[in-house]
């Protein structure tokens, strides 16, 4: 039976984490270390700083590695809270690339990786990058379509490829590379590889200028030319990459859910604030029914959107691989939130549209997540297929 009541202990996390983003973050948003490609890495570390010292940094990671271990439904209701404020997740250390590649080096890395890679990057003292999205004809929604390839040469490997998209490229500590591996001319499949940064043969071409601004590094388009890897680098086993992936991305593009329903919140909070206090036509704007009843869309959308994540947190911690439901979930809360905020633009009016207020940042934010950790109409056709398996004849 699903019970989604909170303990005392986290309620208790819960309002912990909501007042250190209103009291200590929120008013970092100004800060001129903001730029058009994320927060800088001096106003990163500094933000870590803070969330060290209030206890709440990496929360999603083992207390092995510092952290406070918390099971996915814990995260759903942490995350939301940090979300509050685009650099909450930042501050916190539970933000994308890294929490997916923290949450996955735990279940796959060997303990001499996680030695070498994990600890540092679970203590903030390193950030890191994931990349598999290429440019065209190579990977993008489609990860079959990976070009980059790994040569096998003694006990290392010779990568070459191209990569774009790639959150936080800049200034990382070390990536995780998606390669088609090849010994010889045997193939042996989709291989992740550690490689530290930064070195010669992974080169940033360029940070993408794109539609959202909240991740520390940007967006990198990257050049890889014969970057040699040891073999103690592979991550896992050789030919198991996607495996990997996919135990990587159902929990990441749910924990995207938890932090982009936390900022539609905000949204929210500061769209309703903004009609009780505004006049029009002799009365409060929320008095008017076509703008309250945006409002009533709201809280009815972030709820359904509350619950969709839930569950499928409850079903992670239960064990279950639940990639048709978060598929859904994914979905479902990408294109719900973004009408929520989308409707807080309109219920602000021309104030929407301007930096008055952090709502027309959050709007470009997530017009982004419908396409990040899958678009929505790959995960259409992913929830369609399983349909459509389950109406076949069985004999």
């Amino acid at each position: 039976m699903i019970d989604f009541t909170l303990a005392p202990a986290d309620i208790a996390l819960r309002d912990r984490t909501r007042a250190f983003v209103r009291e200590h973050i929120i008013p970092y948003e100004q800060d001129a270390r903001l730029s058009s490609h994320g927060p800088s890495d001096a106003l990163r570390v500094e933000l870590n700083s803070l969330a060290r010292d209030a206890g709440l940094l990496a929360p999603h990671v083992s207390p092995h590695y510092g952290g406070l271990g918390l099971s996915h439904v814990q995260r759903a209701i942490v995350f939301e809270a940090a979300g509050y404020s685009m650099l909450g997740p930042i501050a916190m250390h539970c933000a994308a690339p890294d929490e997916g590649n923290m949450h996955m080096l735990e279940l796959v890395a060997n303990e001499a990786q996680k030695e070498q890679y994990l600890r540092p990057l679970a203590t903030a003292q390193v950030r890191s990058c994931f990349a598999m999205t290429e440019p065209k004809p190579g990977a993008g929604a489609d990860p079959g379509q990976l070009a980059t390839r790994a040569d096998k040469q003694g006990d290392h490997y010779v990568i070459n490829g191209e990569k774009w998209l790639i959150t936080g490229a800049e200034n990382a500590g070390f990536t995780i590379i998606m390669a088609r591996a090849f010994d010889g001319a045997q193939e042996l499949g989709p291989t992740m590889f550690f490689a530290r940064l930064p070195q010669a043969g992974f080169r940033i071409e360029r940070i993408m200028n794109t539609i959202d601004s909240s991740f520390t590094g940007g967006h990198g388009h990257i050049k890889i030319e014969n970057l040699r890897v040891h073999q103690d680098d592979v991550i896992g086993e050789v030919g198991q990459g996607l495996k990997y992936a996919q135990i990587r991305l159902a929990p990441a593009r749910l924990t995207h859910c938890m932090r982009w329903l936390g900022a539609a919140q905000r949204a929210h909070d500061i769209a309703a604030a903004y009609a009780a206090q505004r006049t029009g036509f002799g009365k409060p704007l929320i008095e008017h029914e076509g703008v309250g009843f945006m409002l009533a869309d709201n809280e009815i959308a972030m709820h359904m959107c509350r619950l969709a994540i839930l569950d499928v947190a409850w079903r992670l911690d239960k064990g279950e691989h639940a990639r048709h439901e978060s598929s859904m979930a994914k979905v479902f809360v990408s294109e719900q939130l973004y009408q929520v905020v989308d409707r807080c633009v309109q219920v602000l009016g021309g104030s929407g549209v301007t930096d008055v207020t952090v709502v027309e940042k959050i709007f470009k934010e997530l017009r982004a997540f419908r396409i990040y950790d899958g678009p929505s109409e790959v995960h259409r056709w992913a929830i369609a297929n399983r349909v459509s398996r389950k109406q076949t004849p069985r004999h």
